[in-house]
């Protein structure tokens, strides 16, 4: 198992996008911003159906796979938006640093 930058990851995907032909202009999963967000919305949703009236992981290789979907749609989104996710998380990390939560 190797551990990949989220450069490599999103490149990766980029990779895929490509060979599926959905940044063709007759793509008919067109990778915009807005579809891109509606899909990561809905693959986050599909991680709730695991959790559905139980406190239970009871399938985790089929929670891993919904996860890694909500990842590959959040790096395509960032990606496609020029929004450098690395930068972004780490200036958020550093943001919440100076926030208070209910203690």
């Amino acid at each position: 198992m190797s551990n990949l930058t989220i450069n490599e990851l999103t490149e990766q995907m980029h990779e895929l996008v490509k060979s599926k032909g959905w940044y063709e202009a007759d793509s008919k999963r067109p990778q915009t911003p807005r579809n891109l967000a509606v899909s990561l919305s809905i693959e986050a949703a599909e991680i709730l159906e695991h959790f559905q009236f139980t406190d239970e992981i009871k399938d985790r290789e089929e929670l891993g796979s919904e996860l890694a979907d909500v990842m590959l749609y959040l790096l395509q989104l960032a990606s496609v938006s020029g929004i450098d996710l690395e930068d972004a998380v780490l200036k958020k990390i550093e943001k919440n640093k100076t926030r208070t939560w209910d203690q």
